[in-house]
């Protein structure tokens, strides 16, 4: 798909935009080739979906990254930077520079210095780089950050079926081990204080068994966020991905593990939560306007 964009979209201004090292703690994947991919991408999203619904938007650019290989650990290699990987998504990568990517359409804009400067401000807390423990690692503080600074709003509340669950969420610092981070003392200092603030935390959410009632599906949009909860302890959220509705009937749109890639699942998302025996069920998240 991204190739798609590359060889129909006229890359005017493309060359000769300066260094991308100027942006103080990016980094690319590939510098070259992501900032002119960013900079299709944008100008064909702008020109399909300029005058859309945020979700309609969020809608069209996942798309652009079907078939993308999956990747874990992108984000932690070395010294904490804004990570920008255009060829290997995890589930929360591929969300993220999606939103990003939309969020800097509905701005108006269409440069890849701005899409950096909107993925900062989407994965950090309070919209700053300030080492590993800035980074929003759990769902729900990342849906309370950005909530809090206009750039998403959470729609669960408001659907049908929603309900409250309440847990403590320390998984991060509980399995300290499987994080190498957080073999720095100041790191795991850092999680273990910002987990003080999710101990017994709320949230809304959906049964897994209710996400195929006609009554929710007709309040879902095209291009909602998908956050799926778990029953694993001390977690909050296990996936995410992006809805696809196809014939009045849900489909997850995510970057896979199973499947090695970004894929748009062929089972409506009903199914593919009933089959997943630590799913609970999920949070909808908007784009905000």
């Amino acid at each position: 798909m991204i190739k798609q964009i590359l060889t129909g979209v006229i890359l005017a201004g493309c060359i000769g935009f300066g260094n991308a090292s100027q942006i103080k703690g990016t980094r690319f994947h590939d510098e070259a080739n992501d900032t002119i991919k960013l900079n299709a991408i944008l100008a064909d999203a702008k020109a399909h979906t300029g005058d859309a619904k945020p979700e309609a938007r969020v809608a069209y650019i996942g798309k652009q990254f079907l078939g993308v290989p999956y990747v874990a650990g992108t984000l932690d290699q070395g010294e904490e930077a804004v990570t920008v990987n255009l060829d290997e998504l995890d589930c929360t990568t591929y969300v993220e520079t999606v939103l990003a990517l939309a969020y800097t359409v509905g701005e108006g804009r269409t440069s890849w210095r701005d899409f950096v400067y909107n993925l900062e401000r989407i994965r950090y807390r309070g919209g700053e780089l300030n080492g590993y423990p800035s980074r929003l690692h759990y769902a729900s503080e990342w849906v309370i950050d950005n909530v809090h600074r206009g750039i998403l709003k959470e729609a669960t509340g408001s659907l049908p079926y929603n309900q409250a669950a309440v847990k403590t969420i320390d998984f991060m610092s509980e399995n300290r081990s499987k994080y190498a981070a957080l073999r720095d003392s100041a790191n795991y200092a850092g999680i273990k204080n910002m987990e003080l603030g999710y101990r017994n935390h709320r949230f809304p959410y959906i049964k897994s068994n209710k996400t195929g009632s006609k009554d929710l599906i007709s309040q879902l949009h095209n291009g909602d966020v998908i956050l799926i909860t778990t029953q694993i302890k001390g977690l909050d959220v296990q996936h995410m991905g992006i809805l696809i509705i196809e014939d009045n009937v849900p489909h997850l749109m995510h970057a896979s593990s199973a499947a090695g890639a970004v894929v748009l699942e062929k089972t409506p998302l009903s199914e593919y939560l009933r089959k997943n025996r630590s799913a609970s069920g999920i949070r909808v998240i908007r784009l905000a306007e």
